[in-house]
């Protein structure tokens, strides 16, 4: 019973992930998209032990998509997003703390952190994570105080 809530939710995430890339019309129209997070082309994000690789829009100026890792025991520090922000482990785990507790997102799994959302995140200590990470806009991290 819990394995088939489990893929139903990530079933439901996926698809209001995809509407929502498709209602901000995106530049890739009609075309078929295909892509590994094993074969992605990763670049530095701006702090030491994360990367993002670019599936569809630019993260420094709107609306995305990425696969993103963070290197084994990556601390991103308290912050917030401007934007709304979706995520989907693929591997590893990402952690995520906030005042309601602590949460580990492994593969299959989702989470929602909405813009202006205080929080803590970074890579299980062992294996790092590789998730999928999509926003509403512009990706930022604006430090807590």
């Amino acid at each position: 019973m819990k394995r088939s809530a489990l893929v139903a939710a990530v079933a439901v995430a996926l698809v209001v992930a995809w509407s929502i890339g498709r209602v901000q019309g995106q530049a890739e129209g009609e075309k078929v998209m295909f892509a590994s997070a094993a074969q992605a082309k990763y670049v530095d994000a701006g702090r030491p032990g994360s990367s993002m690789a670019a599936l569809w829009g630019d993260a420094n100026t709107g609306a995305h998509a990425t696969f993103t890792k963070f290197a084994p025991g990556f601390d991103a520090g308290m912050h917030t997003h401007t934007n709304d922000v979706w995520i989907v482990g693929i591997k590893g785990a990402y952690l995520y703390k906030d005042d309601a507790g602590e949460k580990r997102v492994g593969p299959g799994e989702f989470l929602r952190i909405p813009g202006g959302h205080k929080h803590w995140s970074g890579g299980d200590k062992k294996a790092g994570a590789v998730f999928y990470e999509e926003g509403s806009g512009k990706f930022d991290l604006v430090p807590a105080k």
